[in-house]
C-alpha cells in the first residue's frame, strides 16, 4: 500500500479485539527538486527512507497513504512543482494528519502552500545521513514553516528504529505534537557583557543604522527557500535596502568581459597556487573554458555591485543560470576574500573595492547575507580579517566523547579560511545533475580552531539572530568545499555582535548555545 493513492487499498485493517474502527488515514508527501536529473538520481534513496518510515508507522498500528503516486515514466515519486504540490493537497482531507518525508535536498515551496492552509497536524521527517542532504532539506522546510507561522512537529533518524525517533513518533500519533528538549538553548545574558564592548556594539549599530546599506540581489528566491527572503519593511527598519538585479543582466555583463581580462584572473589564481582539477570532457570534467567563464562572472558581478553601490550581493544561480553559465561558486569564493584578483572599472580602469571583500551571500540567502555584512562590519572595526562564509549543517556523529558536526557548502568560501590559503585551495567540477554546464568549486580544508556560527532569520514577524557562539572546529575535508574561521576571532565577535543585534532589532532575539547538538 505504499504508493497506492486509494485509502481503501493502502490502509490495512488493524482492528484489535473489541475495536471495530480502522485508524484514521495519515497522508505522506515527498517534496523534490525541480531538476529531473536530480530527482531521478535521488529517488532510490528517498524510496528506501519512505519504506523504513512506513515500517515504523506500521509497528505502531498505522499505515501511511502516499498522497501522490510514483511517476514511473519520469522515474521518481517527488512533487516537483508548486502547482503539483497545491493540486496534491487539494486531494488530502483538510483535517487529516500529514507527514512530509525528506531524504534529499528539496524545494520547500513545492509543498509550503499546501502545508500553510492545511488544518491537520503536520510532521516533518528527515534522514540522518552523511551522504545525502536530507537534513538540509528538512531544516529548510522547518525554517520556512517557522517563518510563515505554521505549527509543525519534526523528527529525524538514521535507521528510524531508535528510541528517540520512536518515542517522538508515538507522542505525535497520540497528541498531534512532539515536545522537544531545548534546554541547551537560552537567552544571551547581555548584562554579562563588559561595558566597553557594549559601547562598541552600540556605536557600530548606530553607524549601521545611519549609513544606509544596499543588498544587491541577482533574482530573489532560490530553490524554494522561503526562509531565505527577508521582507522589505523588516530589512528597511535595519537601514538596509534591496537592489533587485537580474541574472540576465549578469549574463550580459559577462559577455562584455574580454578573454584577456578573464585570463588575468585565472593567471592570478595559478600564481597563488590554486589547483584546478581539469579535463577535456565538458559534460563530466572541469574545463579551462568553464573556468574562464567563471572568471568573467566574477568580474561582471563586482562591476555591477560597484555600479549600483551595493554593500553586498547574492547570486541565485539555481535555477536561472544553470542552463546558461557555469557555476557561480568560484566567483563567490573570490569575492568573499580580502586577498583576491583585482577587478577594474570597464571605462576608468580604477580598481573596484580595493583591499576588501565584496561580501557575497550564496544562493541569495538573505538571512546569511545580512548576518555576513554585520560580521564584516564588526571584523573590520576590530581590524581582523572580515572574510565570511556560509555553510549548511550536513550531518554529525559521535566520535569518542565528542559530537562532531559537518558543515559544508560549495560557494562563498574564502581561501583565507583554508589551511594554506590560496595555495591550499582546489577547484573541482560541480556534479552534472545539478550543474549541466559545469564550473568549479573553491574547495579547501578549514583551518583548525574555534568558529562563530550564526544566522539571521524571521520568527513571529521579527528579524532575529541566533547562533552557536562557540564551537570547536576539528578536521573537515568533505566535498565540495569547507572552511572555518580563525580561532583568534571568537571572543571579540561574541561580545560585540550580540550588542549590534540588540540595538538594531529593538529587542534581543539572540540566544547562545551551550552545545551544538539540538534543533534550534
Amino acid at each position: 500500500g505504499l504508493y497506492d493513492m486509494s485509502a481503501d487499498a493502502a490502509i490495512h485493517d488493524v482492528r484489535t479485539e473489541g475495536d471495530n474502527m480502522r485508524p484514521t488515514p495519515i497522508y505522506m508527501v515527498a517534496s523534490g527538486d525541480l531538476r529531473l536529473a536530480a530527482n531521478q538520481v535521488c529517488w532510490p534513496t528517498q524510496k528506501a527512507v519512505e519504506e523504513r518510515v512506513c515500517d515504523a508507522f506500521a509497528q505502531e498500528g498505522h499505515v501511511l497513504v502516499r498522497a501522490h503516486p510514483v511517476d514511473d515514466k519520469a522515474g521518481h515519486g517527488f512533487i516537483y512543482t508548486q502547482r503539483m504540490g497545491l493540486d496534491v493537497f487539494n486531494t488530502i482531507p483538510k483535517h487529516a494528519r500529514v507527514v512530509v518525508v525528506t531524504a534529499v535536498w528539496q524545494y520547500t515551496h513545492h509543498v509550503l502552500g499546501g502545508l500553510q492552509h492545511h488544518k491537520g497536524p503536520i510532521l516533518t521527517i528527515g534522514n540522518w545521513s552523511g551522504q545525502w542532504p536530507g537534513l538540509v532539506g528538512l531544516l529548510n522546510l522547518n525554517a520556512s514553516l517557522t517563518k510563515i507561522g505554521r505549527v509543525f512537529s519534526t523528527l529525524w533518524s538514521e535507521n528510524f528504529d531508535d528510541n528517540f525517533f520512536l518515542a517522538g513518533l508515538r507522542e505525535w500519533l497520540h497528541t498531534g505534537t512532539i515536545t522537544q528538549d531545548d534546554s541547551h538553548v537560552h537567552d544571551l545574558q547581555l548584562t554579562r557583557i563588559a561595558s566597553p564592548d557594549v559601547a562598541l556594539g552600540e556605536k557600530l549599530a548606530r553607524k549601521f543604522e545611519e549609513n544606509r546599506t544596499i543588498m544587491g540581489i541577482f533574482d530573489e528566491g532560490c530553490m524554494g527557500m522561503v526562509n531565505a527572503m527577508i521582507d522589505d519593511p523588516l530589512l528597511n527598519a535595519l537601514g538596509m535596502y534591496k537592489e533587485r538585479l537580474s541574472q540576465s543582466a549578469l549574463l550580459a555583463a559577462m559577455r562584455s568581459v574580454s578573454q584577456e581580462e578573464a585570463q588575468a584572473i585565472r593567471s592570478w589564481m595559478n600564481n597563488k597556487g590554486v589547483q584546478f582539477v581539469t579535463g577535456t570532457n565538458e559534460d563530466t570534467d572541469l574545463t579551462d573554458t568553464q573556468i574562464l567563464e567563471q572568471c568573467k562572472m566574477y568580474i561582471a558581478a563586482v562591476r555591477i555591485a560597484h555600479h549600483y553601490g551595493c554593500d553586498l550581493v547574492g547570486i541565485q544561480y539555481q535555477q536561472g543560470l544553470k542552463d546558461m553559465a557555469p557555476a557561480s561558486d568560484l566567483a563567490e569564493g573570490m569575492m568573499n576574500n580580502v586577498d583576491r584578483p583585482p577587478v577594474y572599472h570597464a571605462v576608468t580602469k580604477q580598481e573596484l573595492y580595493p583591499g576588501q571583500p565584496v561580501v557575497h551571500f550564496n544562493e541569495v540567502d538573505e538571512g546569511a547575507g545580512l548576518d555576513a555584512l554585520l560580521t564584516n562590519r564588526v571584523w573590520t572595526e576590530l581590524e581582523l580579517d572580515p572574510a565570511t562564509t556560509l555553510h549548511d549543517i550536513r550531518w554529525g556523529e559521535q566520535f569518542g566523547d565528542q559530537f562532531v558536526w559537518v558543515f559544508e557548502i560549495s560557494g562563498s568560501a574564502p581561501p583565507s579560511h583554508f589551511v594554506g590559503g590560496w595555495a591550499g585551495a582546489s577547484s573541482e567540477r560541480q556534479p552534472a545533475m545539478y550543474f549541466p554546464l559545469g564550473g568549479g568549486t573553491l574547495k579547501g580544508v578549514c583551518r583548525p580552531g574555534e568558529i562563530v556560527w550564526s544566522r539571521v532569520f524571521i520568527m513571529d514577524g521579527v528579524v532575529c539572530r541566533e547562533g552557536a557562539l562557540r564551537a570547536q572546529l576539528l578536521f573537515l575535508s568533505f566535498m565540495p568545499t569547507l572552511a572555518g574561521l580563525p580561532q583568534s576571532t571568537y571572543l571579540l565577535k561574541k561580545l560585540n555582535v550580540a550588542c549590534v543585534q540588540r540595538r538594531i532589532s529593538g529587542r534581543s532575539c539572540m540566544r547562545s548555545f551551550t552545545g551544538l547538538h539540538g534543533t534550534r
